[in-house]
Protein backbone atom coordinates (compact mmCIF):
# COMPACT_ATOMS: atom_id res chain seq x y z
CA UNK A 1 0.00 0.00 0.00
CA UNK A 2 1.63 3.37 -0.48
CA UNK A 3 0.64 6.42 -1.66
CA UNK A 4 2.63 7.83 -4.20
CA UNK A 5 2.87 10.45 -7.54
CA UNK A 6 3.16 8.48 -10.65
CA UNK A 7 2.44 11.49 -13.45
CA UNK A 8 4.03 2.44 -6.94
CA UNK A 9 8.38 -20.87 17.14
CA UNK A 10 7.27 -18.24 19.04
CA UNK A 11 9.31 -17.88 22.22
CA UNK A 12 6.84 -19.70 24.50
CA UNK A 13 6.50 -20.84 28.21
CA UNK A 14 9.07 -19.72 30.55
CA UNK A 15 10.74 -16.62 28.35
CA UNK A 16 11.32 -13.92 30.14
CA UNK A 17 9.18 -10.92 29.95
CA UNK A 18 10.94 -8.20 27.34
CA UNK A 19 9.44 -5.24 29.65
CA UNK A 20 11.08 -7.10 32.49
CA UNK A 21 14.35 -7.83 31.28
CA UNK A 22 15.05 -4.86 28.47
CA UNK A 23 18.96 -5.97 27.51
CA UNK A 24 20.89 -3.08 25.93
CA UNK A 25 23.31 -2.92 22.76
CA UNK A 26 25.85 -1.26 24.96
CA UNK A 27 26.75 -1.91 28.25
CA UNK A 28 26.92 1.75 28.71
CA UNK A 29 24.07 3.27 27.43
CA UNK A 30 20.36 3.09 28.73
CA UNK A 31 18.27 0.85 26.84
CA UNK A 32 15.88 3.83 24.63
CA UNK A 33 12.12 3.19 25.30
CA UNK A 34 9.96 2.75 21.91
CA UNK A 35 8.79 6.52 22.25
CA UNK A 36 12.04 7.45 22.17
CA UNK A 37 13.15 5.50 19.27
CA UNK A 38 10.07 7.05 17.18
CA UNK A 39 10.59 11.04 18.05
CA UNK A 40 14.34 10.01 16.57
CA UNK A 41 12.34 8.93 13.80
CA UNK A 42 10.64 12.08 13.44
CA UNK A 43 13.66 14.57 13.69
CA UNK A 44 15.14 12.76 11.17
CA UNK A 45 12.90 11.63 8.38
CA UNK A 46 13.13 15.82 6.90
CA UNK A 47 9.88 16.37 6.10
CA UNK A 48 6.88 17.85 8.63
CA UNK A 49 5.43 14.88 10.35
CA UNK A 50 1.80 15.18 9.66
CA UNK A 51 -1.02 15.43 12.10
CA UNK A 52 -3.46 13.16 10.29
CA UNK A 53 -1.40 9.93 9.47
CA UNK A 54 -1.31 5.83 9.26
CA UNK A 55 2.46 6.25 11.13
CA UNK A 56 0.84 5.75 15.09
CA UNK A 57 1.36 3.33 17.45
CA UNK A 58 -0.85 -0.01 16.80
CA UNK A 59 -0.11 -2.08 20.00
CA UNK A 60 1.51 -2.13 23.55
CA UNK A 61 3.32 0.80 25.74
CA UNK A 62 4.97 2.84 24.13
CA UNK A 63 7.24 3.74 27.43
CA UNK A 64 8.79 0.39 26.82
CA UNK A 65 12.59 0.07 26.61
CA UNK A 66 13.72 -1.80 23.67
CA UNK A 67 15.68 -4.91 23.55
CA UNK A 68 15.56 -4.74 19.78
CA UNK A 69 14.07 -3.37 16.72
CA UNK A 70 12.17 -5.43 13.79
CA UNK A 71 11.59 -3.54 10.63
CA UNK A 72 9.19 -5.22 8.45
CA UNK A 73 6.99 -4.88 5.73
CA UNK A 74 3.93 -6.59 7.22
CA UNK A 75 3.89 -7.46 10.78
CA UNK A 76 2.33 -11.05 10.41
CA UNK A 77 1.90 -13.80 13.25
CA UNK A 78 4.91 -15.10 11.64
CA UNK A 79 6.86 -12.03 12.27
CA UNK A 80 6.14 -11.78 15.79
CA UNK A 81 7.03 -15.01 16.54
CA UNK A 82 10.42 -14.50 14.80
CA UNK A 83 10.74 -11.12 16.62
CA UNK A 84 9.99 -12.73 20.17
CA UNK A 85 12.66 -15.51 19.08
CA UNK A 86 15.20 -12.59 18.35
CA UNK A 87 14.47 -10.60 21.50
CA UNK A 88 13.26 -7.71 19.42
CA UNK A 89 10.37 -6.01 21.09
CA UNK A 90 10.02 -3.12 18.90
CA UNK A 91 8.24 -4.14 15.78
CA UNK A 92 8.35 -1.13 13.03
CA UNK A 93 6.28 -2.15 10.37
CA UNK A 94 4.91 -0.94 7.19
CA UNK A 95 1.52 -2.38 6.86
CA UNK A 96 -1.04 -2.92 8.91
CA UNK A 97 -1.24 -5.49 11.94
CA UNK A 98 -4.84 -6.40 12.24
CA UNK A 99 -6.37 -6.67 8.98
CA UNK A 100 -7.19 -3.13 7.54
CA UNK A 101 -5.60 -0.08 6.70
CA UNK A 102 -6.72 1.96 9.99
CA UNK A 103 -5.82 -1.04 12.67
CA UNK A 104 -9.29 -1.10 13.95
CA UNK A 105 -10.28 -4.90 12.66
CA UNK A 106 -13.35 -3.81 11.12
CA UNK A 107 -12.92 -5.81 8.96
CA UNK A 108 -13.51 -8.50 10.93
CA UNK A 109 -17.36 -9.92 11.28
CA UNK A 110 -16.26 -11.00 14.96
CA UNK A 111 -14.74 -8.97 16.43
CA UNK A 112 -12.51 -9.25 19.50
CA UNK A 113 -14.21 -12.36 19.42
CA UNK A 114 -12.53 -13.47 16.48
CA UNK A 115 -9.94 -16.26 17.28
CA UNK A 116 -7.22 -15.30 14.86
CA UNK A 117 -7.54 -11.46 15.71
CA UNK A 118 -7.43 -12.56 19.77
CA UNK A 119 -4.90 -14.86 19.73
CA UNK A 120 -2.58 -12.54 17.86
CA UNK A 121 -3.49 -9.79 20.14
CA UNK A 122 -2.60 -12.35 23.42
CA UNK A 123 0.21 -13.07 21.79
CA UNK A 124 1.34 -9.10 21.87
CA UNK A 125 0.21 -9.05 25.48
CA UNK A 126 2.28 -12.10 26.59
CA UNK A 127 5.34 -10.75 25.24
CA UNK A 128 4.99 -7.17 25.73
CA UNK A 129 5.53 -6.21 21.78
CA UNK A 130 5.39 -2.89 21.32
CA UNK A 131 4.01 -2.37 17.34
CA UNK A 132 4.45 0.94 15.56
CA UNK A 133 3.58 1.41 11.47
CA UNK A 134 5.34 3.67 9.50
CA UNK A 135 4.20 4.09 5.93
CA UNK A 136 3.17 7.74 5.14
CA UNK A 137 5.95 9.58 6.25
CA UNK A 138 8.19 6.76 4.58
CA UNK A 139 7.10 6.81 1.07
CA UNK A 140 6.95 10.77 1.41
CA UNK A 141 10.66 10.80 2.32
CA UNK A 142 12.58 13.15 -0.21
CA UNK A 143 13.47 9.94 -2.10
CA UNK A 144 10.41 7.26 -1.09
CA UNK A 145 12.58 5.11 0.94
CA UNK A 146 10.61 1.68 -0.50
CA UNK A 147 11.60 3.05 -4.24
CA UNK A 148 14.75 3.59 -3.17
CA UNK A 149 15.23 0.15 -1.54
CA UNK A 150 13.52 -1.09 -4.91
CA UNK A 151 15.83 0.28 -7.04
CA UNK A 152 19.16 -0.82 -4.73
CA UNK A 153 17.68 -4.08 -4.99
CA UNK A 154 17.22 -4.44 -8.47
CA UNK A 155 20.47 -2.41 -9.71
CA UNK A 156 18.44 0.34 -11.19
CA UNK A 157 19.36 3.29 -9.78
CA UNK A 158 21.53 4.54 -12.53
CA UNK A 159 18.43 4.37 -14.63
CA UNK A 160 15.89 6.26 -12.56
CA UNK A 161 14.02 9.48 -14.10
CA UNK A 162 15.65 12.63 -12.16
CA UNK A 163 12.80 13.94 -12.23
CA UNK A 164 10.27 11.45 -11.41
CA UNK A 165 11.90 8.12 -9.13
CA UNK A 166 8.77 6.20 -10.33
CA UNK A 167 10.18 5.68 -13.63
CA UNK A 168 13.06 4.06 -15.36
CA UNK A 169 14.58 3.94 -18.63
CA UNK A 170 16.36 0.53 -19.10
CA UNK A 171 18.87 -1.09 -21.43
CA UNK A 172 16.73 -2.62 -24.20
CA UNK A 173 15.20 -5.91 -22.79
CA UNK A 174 11.64 -7.38 -22.62
CA UNK A 175 8.57 -7.60 -20.85
CA UNK A 176 9.10 -11.65 -20.22
CA UNK A 177 12.67 -11.03 -19.61
CA UNK A 178 11.98 -7.81 -17.22
CA UNK A 179 9.37 -10.35 -15.36
CA UNK A 180 11.60 -12.65 -14.58
CA UNK A 181 14.43 -10.47 -13.34
CA UNK A 182 12.47 -8.64 -10.85
CA UNK A 183 10.69 -11.70 -10.06
CA UNK A 184 14.11 -13.75 -9.18
CA UNK A 185 15.48 -10.03 -7.46
CA UNK A 186 12.42 -9.61 -5.42
CA UNK A 187 12.07 -13.22 -4.37
CA UNK A 188 8.47 -13.42 -5.42
CA UNK A 189 6.64 -16.69 -5.69
CA UNK A 190 4.88 -15.57 -9.18
CA UNK A 191 4.62 -12.52 -11.44
CA UNK A 192 2.05 -12.08 -13.89
CA UNK A 193 1.88 -10.66 -17.06
CA UNK A 194 -1.18 -8.94 -19.10
CA UNK A 195 0.22 -8.14 -22.48
CA UNK A 196 2.97 -9.81 -24.81
CA UNK A 197 5.87 -11.16 -23.66
CA UNK A 198 7.76 -10.45 -26.29
CA UNK A 199 7.28 -6.72 -26.36
CA UNK A 200 10.42 -4.89 -26.44
CA UNK A 201 10.79 -2.57 -23.33
CA UNK A 202 13.15 0.48 -22.53
CA UNK A 203 10.48 2.71 -20.49
CA UNK A 204 9.07 0.91 -17.47
CA UNK A 205 7.49 2.51 -14.47
CA UNK A 206 7.33 0.96 -10.95
CA UNK A 207 4.64 1.26 -8.37
CA UNK A 208 4.87 -0.92 -5.40
CA UNK A 209 2.51 -1.99 -3.11
CA UNK A 210 -1.47 -0.70 -4.13
CA UNK A 211 -1.47 2.52 -5.97
CA UNK A 212 -4.50 2.77 -7.42
CA UNK A 213 -6.02 2.93 -10.84
CA UNK A 214 -5.66 6.57 -11.04
CA UNK A 215 -2.07 6.79 -10.63
CA UNK A 216 -1.72 3.66 -12.56
CA UNK A 217 -3.05 4.13 -16.00
CA UNK A 218 -1.82 8.07 -15.74
CA UNK A 219 1.90 6.26 -15.86
CA UNK A 220 -0.16 4.03 -18.50
CA UNK A 221 -0.45 6.88 -20.27
CA UNK A 222 2.54 8.22 -21.09
CA UNK A 223 3.71 7.63 -24.38
CA UNK A 224 7.18 6.47 -24.42
CA UNK A 225 6.09 3.45 -21.63
CA UNK A 226 5.53 0.50 -22.27
CA UNK A 227 5.26 -1.33 -19.26
CA UNK A 228 3.87 -0.72 -14.98
CA UNK A 229 5.04 -2.92 -12.95
CA UNK A 230 2.52 -2.72 -9.95
CA UNK A 231 2.42 -4.65 -6.47
CA UNK A 232 -1.26 -5.68 -6.20
CA UNK A 233 -3.79 -3.55 -8.62
CA UNK A 234 -7.81 -4.41 -9.17
CA UNK A 235 -8.64 -6.67 -12.80
CA UNK A 236 -11.73 -4.54 -13.17
CA UNK A 237 -9.61 -1.26 -12.92
CA UNK A 238 -5.98 -1.25 -14.62
CA UNK A 239 -5.88 -4.85 -15.83
CA UNK A 240 -8.56 -4.32 -18.10
CA UNK A 241 -7.22 -1.20 -18.84
CA UNK A 242 -4.27 -2.74 -20.04
CA UNK A 243 -6.23 -5.73 -21.70
CA UNK A 244 -7.97 -3.03 -24.22
CA UNK A 245 -4.76 -1.31 -25.08
CA UNK A 246 -2.99 -4.83 -25.49
CA UNK A 247 -6.58 -5.57 -27.75
CA UNK A 248 -6.13 -2.44 -29.61
CA UNK A 249 -2.80 -2.99 -30.73
CA UNK A 250 -0.44 -0.43 -28.38
CA UNK A 251 2.18 -1.31 -26.84
CA UNK A 252 1.45 -1.27 -23.49
CA UNK A 253 1.95 -4.12 -20.66
CA UNK A 254 1.31 -4.72 -16.87
CA UNK A 255 3.19 -6.69 -14.53
CA UNK A 256 1.74 -7.52 -11.34
CA UNK A 257 4.67 -8.42 -8.39
CA UNK A 258 1.91 -8.81 -5.30
CA UNK A 259 1.83 -6.53 -2.88
CA UNK A 260 4.87 -7.88 -0.56
CA UNK A 261 7.27 -8.66 -2.63
CA UNK A 262 7.11 -4.98 -4.18
CA UNK A 263 7.74 -2.82 -0.82
CA UNK A 264 9.76 -5.27 1.08
CA UNK A 265 13.02 -3.79 -0.18
CA UNK A 266 11.93 -0.72 1.71
CA UNK A 267 11.98 -2.63 5.33
CA UNK A 268 15.79 -3.02 4.26
CA UNK A 269 16.54 0.53 3.21
CA UNK A 270 14.77 1.44 6.72
CA UNK A 271 17.29 -0.53 8.62
CA UNK A 272 19.96 1.15 7.22
CA UNK A 273 18.53 4.48 7.36
CA UNK A 274 18.01 3.62 11.02
CA UNK A 275 21.37 2.98 11.96
CA UNK A 276 22.75 6.04 11.37
CA UNK A 277 21.09 7.60 14.54
CA UNK A 278 20.14 4.45 16.61
CA UNK A 279 22.54 2.43 18.13
CA UNK A 280 22.29 1.56 21.99
CA UNK A 281 19.96 -1.58 20.64
CA UNK A 282 19.85 -3.83 17.27
CA UNK A 283 18.09 -3.29 14.29
CA UNK A 284 17.27 -6.10 12.38
CA UNK A 285 15.09 -6.63 9.02
CA UNK A 286 12.96 -9.35 9.12
CA UNK A 287 11.55 -10.17 5.97
CA UNK A 288 7.47 -11.06 5.80
CA UNK A 289 7.02 -14.47 4.08
CA UNK A 290 5.18 -13.87 0.72
CA UNK A 291 2.38 -15.80 1.51
CA UNK A 292 1.90 -17.37 -2.33
CA UNK A 293 5.02 -18.96 -1.79
CA UNK A 294 4.48 -22.56 -1.13
CA UNK A 295 5.48 -23.89 2.58
CA UNK A 296 6.53 -20.09 3.90
CA UNK A 297 4.27 -19.74 6.32
CA UNK A 298 4.70 -23.32 7.43
CA UNK A 299 8.45 -22.24 8.86
CA UNK A 300 8.61 -22.01 12.56
CA UNK A 301 11.60 -19.83 14.10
Amino acid sequence: MKIAVLVLAAMVGTAPSFAQNAATHSTTSKAPTAQEIVDRIKAHVGIPWMTQTRDTFKAGDPQTPVTGIAVTMMATMNVLQRTVANRQNLIITHEPTFFDDPDKAETVAQGERDPVLAEKRAFIEKHHLVIWRFHDHQHRMELDQVQQGNARKLGWEKYRDPANQYLFTLPETTVGKLADEVKQKFGAAEVRIVGDRDLKVTRAALSPGFGGAKKEIAALEMPDLQVLLVGETREWETVEYVADAVSQGRHKALIVLSHVPSEQSGAEECVRWLKTFVSEVPVEFVATPDPFKEGALLTKP
